[in-house]
């Protein structure tokens, strides 16, 4: 993704919600702080530890990050709970 279709992209995103399909197929908005498993040990956080997601960013290649604690994290290194 280009560095222009990124910043059109966040014209229309919030670092402070993030929309998921739950487990009835519906579409929903997690405002933050929202809560997170984590699913290994990683950094300081340690696995089965329940956190909260201050906020939540991308990166170039579109990978969601989760800043908890200060500390950012792609977010496949959690399950939302």
């Amino acid at each position: 993704m280009s560095d222009d279709e990124i910043v059109e992209l966040m014209k229309y995103s919030s670092p402070y919600e993030i929309y998921i399909i739950n487990s009835n197929s519906r579409l929903v908005c997690l405002k933050c702080p929202f809560e997170v498993m984590v699913k290994y040990d990683i950094g300081v956080l340690f696995q089965n530890e329940i956190v909260f997601v201050d906020k939540v960013k991308i990166t170039n290649s579109t990978i969601s990050v989760y800043i908890i604690k200060n500390q950012a994290y792609y977010y496949y290194h959690f399950d939302i709970i």
